[in-house]
């Protein structure tokens, strides 16, 4: 336990966080505290941790996108649309089209960045806009409420009644996050790649003097947030019912928040799943306890932003310093 705190000093300062608040909302509000409630948290996260880990690769390698929430919709609203015009489709044809959706704007992200030397910050502020612009020009902001059936049908994995005589489950969303958060972990440390892109956030010019092909790691990783965008919007699309052009608008800056808040460093070079994991787990427990205490929506935001500016403070911390026991236990 504590070589695990040692070597992970901002999961570990994270998780003594959550444990904080949550214990705090156990005292404050007797419906956060259930089993029911934990499970509703897993199955309403999926869609954001999805989003967090693609969003992860891009800031480990350097770079920050903030248009994958849109990207999410217009991949969300076009895939619903050819699924309707070719009359069919399962989850393996949606889940491709949605994701080469995502594949092709998260590259197009990344074709600007290298092929005119923008710096992706400017780059995505700019798609954001485009990609949103264009979908609701074409859209007229008119949702499509028609899906079909297998995309409504609500896919439940593992159910149990409580004593209570209520019910808890685990549904489709769920599994795809975590096949998601597996591949993502997958790929960034047991992979080649996984290291070229570390190295590549933290030292470009290093980086590419050993050879590593800075183009390809852009574009690789760029298209690795656009495809878990495409598999996100359509898991939105299936948890809501229905799609919705501006659904997903607005959720970029809270999951880029939630990542930074599991570590990953804005120049590059630093992050890991279960930190970025952990990061929107606070965030959502934080959002879900107001709501259960009935806090006043014009103060979300607020009290969200404090807690996460709190507990940023922590994880940069030396786990040392915040607990100076440890290095003596350890010696």
């Amino acid at each position: 336990m504590v070589k695990f705190i040692r070597t992970h000093g901002t999961e570990s300062a994270l998780l003594a966080v959550i444990v904080v608040i949550s214990f705090v909302l156990s005292l404050v509000t007797d419906r956060y505290f259930t089993v029911g409630n934990a499970f509703d948290l897993l199955n309403t996260s999926s869609v954001n941790i999805i989003f967090a880990v693609g969003l992860l690769v891009v800031l480990i390698s350097g770079g920050i996108d903030i248009s994958f929430a849109v990207a999410a919709s217009v991949a969300q609203y076009g895939t619903a649309l050819f699924i309707a015009w070719i009359g069919g489709g399962n989850w393996a044809i949606g889940l491709i089209i949605a994701g080469s959706i995502g594949i092709g704007l998260g590259c197009l992200n990344a074709a600007l960045i290298q092929g005119f030397a923008i710096p992706s910050i400017v780059v995505s502020i700019s798609t954001f806009n485009v990609f949103f612009g264009l979908l609701m020009f074409f859209t007229k902001g008119v949702s499509i409420y028609d899906l079909p059936d297998w995309l409504t049908e609500h896919v439940v994995l593992y159910e149990r009644q409580l004593a209570d005589g209520s019910w808890i489950e685990i549904s489709l969303p769920v599994l795809v996050m975590a096949i998601c958060v597996v591949a993502t972990w997958t790929l960034v440390t047991r992979t080649t790649i996984g290291r070229q892109l570390y190295a590549f956030g933290d030292n470009p010019e290093g980086a590419r003097r050993f050879g590593v092909n800075i183009a390809a790691m852009r574009f690789i990783a760029f298209g690795w947030l656009g495809l878990m965008a495409g598999i996100a919007g359509l898991v939105q699309a299936h948890y809501a019912q229905e799609v919705v052009p501006n659904a997903l608008y607005g959720r970029e800056l809270d999951v880029l928040a939630a990542v930074v808040l599991g570590g990953a460093r804005l120049g590059g070079g630093k992050g890991t799943v279960l930190g970025c994991v952990l990061g929107v787990m606070l965030t959502q427990i934080t959002q879900n306890g107001l709501n259960l205490m009935g806090v006043s929506p014009f103060a979300f935001k607020m009290i969200v932003g404090a807690i996460i500016l709190i507990a940023i403070t922590l994880s940069n911390a030396r786990i040392e310093r915040l607990l100076p026991f440890l290095s003596r236990k350890g010696a």
